[in-house]
């Protein structure tokens, strides 16, 4: 073997060895980060609304993408209804009832209560804030619950404190999760918030 075969077997060796030291080390760095895990990205319609106005005893705005159905799994409650996001396979269940008495509206006001907190076991937190539109006589409150594996994301009861009464929930047809669901759960609250503030009684 001559002596210039030799040199760069040698030279050969001491770069293998250089670049396994750089591996090693390069290794053993505190600095690696994750990526965060990413989700597609949803395209929002523009809002805009229309009155929904028929035989119910109450009306609203609804935004042009959604459309009413009547609740499948109550057909003898002739008010509940649906209000369907079928671009996003949400659905707000809304139930009505007529209310004749204070004890009737405490009635129903913890019956929506206790099912908003049933969702307690998965929610990180359930915020409850008042809401007030004194000139369509409109009072109540809004279940806020966030948490990656609560089934529903949105609450709210509505009452004129006298005769009507209307709780909506807010459902997707998809497994609970926050973080995916949650530009399309911050885009419908807007439509949620801006039925409440149309919300008038017959």
């Amino acid at each position: 073997m001559t002596l210039f075969n030799r040199l760069s077997r040698f030279l050969a060796l001491i770069g293998f060895l250089f670049m396994l030291i750089i591996g090693l080390f390069s290794c053993n760095s505190d600095d690696f980060t994750p990526k965060p895990r990413g989700y597609f990205r949803i395209a929002l319609p523009p809002k805009q609304y229309r009155l929904m106005d028929s035989i119910y005893p109450y009306t609203f705005e609804i935004p042009l993408y959604a459309r009413i159905t009547p609740d499948a799994f109550a057909l003898q409650e002739k008010n509940w209804i649906n209000v369907d996001f079928p671009r996003f396979r949400g659905r707000i269940h809304l139930s009505y009832k007529e209310i004749s008495s204070m004890e009737m509206l405490q009635k129903y006001t913890e019956d929506a209560r206790t099912l908003a907190l049933k969702h307690i076991p998965k929610a990180s937190s359930i915020e409850q804030n008042a809401l007030a539109n004194p000139q369509s006589h409109v009072y109540g409150l809004v279940y806020n619950i966030k948490g990656v594996g609560a089934a529903s994301p949105y609450q709210f009861i509505a009452t004129d404190s006298t005769r009507h009464f209307l709780r909506g929930a807010l459902y997707f047809d998809a497994i609970p999760n926050s973080d995916s669901l949650m530009p399309v759960i911050e885009f419908i609250k807007k439509d949620i918030e801006h039925m409440i503030q149309t919300l008038k009684w017959k």
